[in-house]
């Protein structure tokens, strides 16, 4: 089987890239990843030499560009994950987001469609996507497979459009497709814009650590390495048409969350307790900033058998056990040096 997986140098597509590679050896897997600031190919140093991977630099936006390595490689599945997803880039630059998330999937959708036309039953696109189409909860209930879309922010809102595209391809066109809504993600090689990580960063350098408003907003945590498993049970024993929701299957303030991660970088850097906590800094709130998202992964634990494998006291400890056991990676992502790698490591090829 030859599966194209888009975004396959970022945060998420990186460890789906892995887990596909070293577990089914005998699928050939191809990355194609634009390389923008948030696609890093050091993510995959451990695999890029195997005989079953090939990275493919390209841009899902270019539409002659995908149509010519369906027409080489002729892929049976595709995995779709190439996104911009930061929230607060979305509101400073929302066109970004409907070039890569809408237009992008549409290339995509409208490239698969015309090369499996002859035998569709036999490939997959399987579309990766977000809780955050369902909008924001009160205090109470879960985002369920059947709740309404309501986005609040233009990453958002880009995710939803190319949601509802995957279906529509599905209804008119017969195009098989599966999807996807996760939880906020976490784990190893994440970008360090993001919550976790860069409170790592901040808390190992005695800087400030950023949180928004008061603190209150809560979010669902899934640890990406538990993602990646879904996204193979999804792939492989999901029903056609249907869609899933992924998440930890557990919530937490983000000031509740912090104080807890400077408390274990307090214990592994071995500074007094409560030292980090010190570096906590409110800041203003984000436009639009949703107050909760939680998940009801029941459909996925019930029909597919999947479940978290670490509670986020385990997976928490084991992400900053990683950035601390990789301070070279996170250096070379804060400065900017990790973009040469693709030079370095490729183009003298």
């Amino acid at each position: 089987m030859k599966i194209l997986i888009t975004g396959g140098a970022g945060f998420i597509g990186s460890h789906v890239v892995r887990l596909f590679v070293t577990k089914y050896p005998n699928y050939q897997i191809f990355n194609l990843d634009k390389l923008t600031y948030a696609g890093n190919l050091a993510n995959l140093t451990d695999i890029e030499n195997s005989e079953n991977y090939t990275f493919l630099k390209g841009d899902i936006t270019d539409a002659a560009y995908i149509n010519g390595i369906f027409s080489e490689y002729k892929f049976d599945a595709v995995i779709h994950l190439a996104a911009e997803s930061h929230v607060d880039r979305s509101i400073t630059d929302p066109l970004a987001f409907v070039y890569t998330n809408v237009i992008g999937t549409v290339n995509l959708l409208n490239t698969a469609r015309q090369h499996w036309a002859d035998n569709m039953k036999e490939h997959l696109f399987y579309h990766i996507s977000t809780d955050e189409v369902y909008g924001s909860l009160g205090e109470e209930g879960l985002f369920t497979e059947e709740t309404a879309y309501d986005p609040r922010s233009p990453y958002s809102a880009s995710k939803a459009s190319s949601d509802h595209f995957v279906r529509a391809y599905f209804h008119t066109y017969g195009l098989p497709v599966k999807l996807s809504n996760c939880s906020n993600n976490y784990g190893p090689n994440h970008f360090p814009e993001k919550l976790i990580p860069l409170a790592i960063y901040n808390i190992k350098n005695n800087r400030p650590v950023p949180v928004y408003g008061k603190g209150d907003n809560i979010r669902d945590w899934l640890y990406v390495l538990d993602h990646a498993r879904a996204i193979d049970t999804i792939f492989h024993e999901g029903k056609l048409g249907e869609t899933y929701n992924i998440g930890g299957i557990n919530e937490w303030k983000n000031l509740d969350l912090i104080k807890m991660l400077c408390d274990v970088m307090d214990e592994k850097l071995g500074r007094e307790a409560g030292e980090s906590r010190k570096l906590i800094t409110f800041v203003k709130d984000r436009a639009g900033h949703d107050m909760r998202y939680a998940i009801d992964a029941s459909k996925l634990v019930n029909e597919l058998g999947w479940n978290p494998s670490v509670t986020f006291e385990e997976g928490l400890s084991k992400t900053v056990d990683w950035y601390l056991q990789n301070t070279e990676w996170l250096d070379n992502v804060t400065s900017g040096n990790y973009q040469s790698y693709y030079e370095q490591q490729y183009e003298q090829r």
